[in-house]
């Protein structure tokens, strides 16, 4: 299952000491269905805001935000929550394991908190993965596990739930890039087989030239950029 993603006109600004930083301009932004979207740009430009508000952590001073046709602004409270949880997924680049849960217990936890069978969200769990091949990792712990597995171990567990949104904030930006490569593959690999959309907030051209559309976020505005543009940023 994967859904549309539609923003119009979104900004949000922050107050910094005494004044005010316009972080988004009148944004606006359109994911189809299953496709794997990039957003790049130099840092501090508001990506992370941007799929802050995409994934409902954050709201807008302004515009709309519409997930699978529903306006983000019109949940609030319990109701945001359960959408966020049946519908989104999220990858950060720092992976937010539970340092005294082992790899297997970090996956379930979304499946946990919904209310889920327990054995049923085991075996999902545990195939997921099996899939990203830390199938001889259930039991071991955060620390136990290196960076790369980490972020396996994190992909999973947005993966449980199947959630047709998956939102990706730098999820390679904490990896060596041997590394970082293979959980983007990984990354993209499991998002297609699973049918879902994803959005991806990276520095790296190399990856972003690599999914089916990439944007560029600069001084509030967010442009589309044509292949020959996202080659040329990838060999600055």
């Amino acid at each position: 299952m994967s859904v549309p993603v539609r923003v119009t006109n979104l900004q949000k600004a922050y107050l910094d000491a005494t004044r005010r930083v316009e972080v988004l301009r009148g944004v606006d932004m359109e994911v189809a269905p299953g496709e794997l979207v990039a957003i790049i740009g130099p840092s501090g430009s508001g990506k992370s805001t941007l799929l802050h508000l995409l994934g409902g952590l954050d709201a807008p001073d302004d515009g709309v935000v519409e997930v699978a046709g529903e306006d983000l602004a019109r949940l609030s409270g319990a109701a945001l929550a359960r959408f966020r949880n049946r519908m989104l997924g999220f990858v950060f680049q720092f992976h937010q394991l539970l340092p005294d849960f082992t790899a297997l217990e970090n996956v379930m936890l979304p499946g946990r908190i919904a209310g889920r069978e327990p054995r049923a969200v085991a075996a999902a769990a545990e195939k997921l993965l099996g899939e990203v091949g830390l199938e001889q990792r259930l039991d071991h712990f955060p620390s136990q596990l290196s960076g790369g597995e980490r972020q396996r171990v994190a992909l999973c567990r947005a993966l449980l739930l199947e959630p047709p949104l998956l939102l990706a904030d730098e999820p390679t930006g904490n990896l060596d890039p041997a590394t970082g490569e293979q959980v983007f593959e990984l990354l993209r690999t499991m998002a297609l087989r699973h049918g879902t959309t994803m959005v991806l907030v990276t520095h790296n051209p190399e990856l972003a030239r690599r999914c089916s559309r990439v944007y560029r976020l600069e001084d509030g505005s967010l442009e589309p950029l044509a292949a020959p543009a996202v080659e040329a940023q990838a060999q600055d």
